[in-house]
C-alpha cells in the first residue's frame, strides 16, 4: 500500500510505483487531495494497474479503510510531507490516507521531504522521533538540491534506495533467525590524562553496517561501539558504549558466551599508558617520555574459549604484507574468518564510505572483492558467514 501526500517529491512517486511492480509487488496506491495537484491519479493508476484511491466516499461508493488497512503486507508512505508527519504523530484522521494508516496492522515505512529549515525543526525532530516509538521506520532523507532552491538536508529517498531499504528489512531471507550476534567497532581511546588520549581514526561505520546486516538477516544482534560521533540505531539493535581496550575487553567478552556469532571489526588499541596522570600533563623544556603496556588481545581470548559452535571473525587492517600477515591472524587468533584490507587502497581506510576486502576462511578459501559500499561489503561478508556455516 503506497501513501503519496502532497509535496513535489511526489513526481519521485511514478518511478517508485513502475520499480515496486517489476519487482513483482501489487501495488495499491492512496493519494491525499493535496498530492494530486503534483501528480495525476491517471499517472500513477496506469504504472500501478489499479485504481488510485482518494476521498474515503467516492461517488457511490465506500473506501473500507479497515480492509484497505489489513490487505498489505506493507504500508510505504513515500513521499510523507511535513503535514501529513504532524498528522500521523499526533493521531489525526482527516482523510483516507490517515485513517487507513491508523487502522494498518502491517509494518509501516515512511519516506519524509521537506526544505531543510522544516526538516532540523524541533518540531519535526519530535514528530519523526514520535513515529519511530510507534514502531514504524522512517528512511533517511538525502542531501542535496531542494524546491526552495536552496541545498541541504531533507530530500526524499531516491526511489532505488527506497526500494533497496524494504527488501533489506523486510522481503531479505532471514537465514540467522534464533541466532545471536555481536559486533565490536570503532575505536579506543587510551586515556594519557582528563584532556589527552591515544586512539586512531575509525570511525564505526564498518561495523555498523555489519551489526545492521545481521539484524536484517534475522540475528539478535549487539553493538558494541568504541567512542564515535555516527548516530547508533534506532531499531532492533542492542548497543553497549565503551571507550578504551579495557572495556571493550570486558564487553566483549561478556556477551560471547551467549552468542553464536562474533565479528571483531572495532581497531583496539594495542597499548595503553601504564599511567594515567590525574591532572593535565603539562608542556615542559624537556622531552615527554610514556610508558605503554600491552592491551588485551580480545580475538586471541575469544579465539580461545571458542566452542565448536560458534562463529569468530576477526578484521586486519594492515598498511604492508596485508596477505601474510591476515593469514598470520586468522590461524594464531584461532578465527573462523578474518577480513582484510590494506590502508594502500584507496577509499578502504578509516572514516569512508567504502572499502576494499578479501575474505579468508580457516578451511583455505579466499575472496577478493572491489572497492564498494561499506553496506555491501557487509552484506558480502554476511553472505560468507551464512554461506559457511548456517547454509
Amino acid at each position: 500500500m503506497l501513501g503519496i501526500t502532497g509535496s513535489i517529491a511526489a513526481y519521485k512517486s511514478a518511478f517508485l510505483v513502475r520499480q515496486l511492480v517489476q519487482a513483482g509487488a501489487d501495488v495499491r496506491v492512496i493519494m491525499t487531495p493535496s498530492a494530486t495537484d503534483f501528480i495525476s491519479k491517471l499517472t500513477i493508476s496506469t504504472l500501478s494497474k489499479n485504481k488510485v484511491l482518494v476521498d474515503l466516499f467516492d461517488e457511490d461508493s465506500w473506501a473500507n479503510h479497515v480492509m484497505l488497512g489489513r490487505w498489505a503486507d506493507l504500508m510505504l508512505i513515500a513521499p510523507l510531507s511535513c503535514n501529513t508527519l504532524s498528522k500521523m504523530a499526533h493521531g489525526q484522521c482527516d482523510n483516507l490516507l490517515l485513517a487507513v494508516y491508523l487502522s494498518a496492522t502491517c509494518p509501516v515505512v515512511v519516506a519524509p521531504t521537506m526544505d531543510e529549515d522544516m526538516w532540523h525543526h524541533p518540531a519535526t525532530k519530535e514528530n519523526i522521533q514520535k513515529l519511530i516509538e510507534f514502531g514504524n521506520k522512517v528512511i533517511p532523507v538525502d542531501k542535496g538540491e531542494l524546491a526552495s532552491g536552496l541545498v541541504g538536508d531533507g530530500r526524499m529517498a531516491e526511489p532505488a534506495n527506497i526500494i533497496k531499504f524494504i527488501e533489506d528489512n523486510y522481503f531479505a531471507s532471514k537465514s540467522l533467525s534464533g541466532k545471536k550476534a555481536f559486533v565490536s567497532a570503532g575505536p579506543t581511546y587510551e586515556p594519557l590524562d582528563p584532556v589527552r588520549f591515544i586512539g586512531n581514526h575509525s570511525t564505526g561505520k564498518m561495523g555498523l553496517a555489519i551489526a545492521e546486516e545481521l539484524y536484517i538477516r534475522g540475528a539478535e544482534v549487539t553493538l558494541i561501539m568504541g567512542p564515535s560521533s555516527i548516530n547508533l540505531p534506532e531499531n532492533g539493535i542492542r548497543s553497549i558504549r565503551v571507550n578504551t581496550a579495557e572495556e571493550m575487553y570486558e564487553a566483549c567478552t561478556k556477551e560471547f558466551d551467549a552468542s553464536d556469532i562474533a565479528v571483531m571489526a572495532a581497531a583496539v588499541a594495542d597499548y595503553t599508558p601504564v599511567e594515567v596522570a590525574a591532572n593535565k600533563i603539562k608542556k615542559t623544556s624537556g622531552e615527554l617520555v610514556i610508558e605503554l603496556k600491552k592491551t588485551k588481545d580480545i580475538l586471541k581470548s575469544l579465539g580461545e574459549k571458542k566452542s565448536s559452535e560458534q562463529v569468530l571473525v576477526g578484521f586486519a587492517l594492515e598498511t604492508n604484507n596485508e596477505r601474510k600477515y591476515a593469514l598470520e591472524k586468522l590461524k594464531s587468533k584461532n578465527a573462523d574468518m578474518v577480513v582484510m584490507n590494506s590502508l594502500n587502497d584507496k577509499g578502504a581506510g578509516f572514516g569512508t564510505d567504502t572499502n576494499k576486502i578479501t575474505i579468508f576462511d580457516k578451511s583455505g578459501k579466499e575472496a577478493s572483492y572491489e572497492l564498494m559500499s561499506k553496506k555491501e561489503v557487509a552484506k558480502n561478508i554476511v553472505d560468507t558467514i551464512i554461506q559457511l556455516y548456517y547454509a
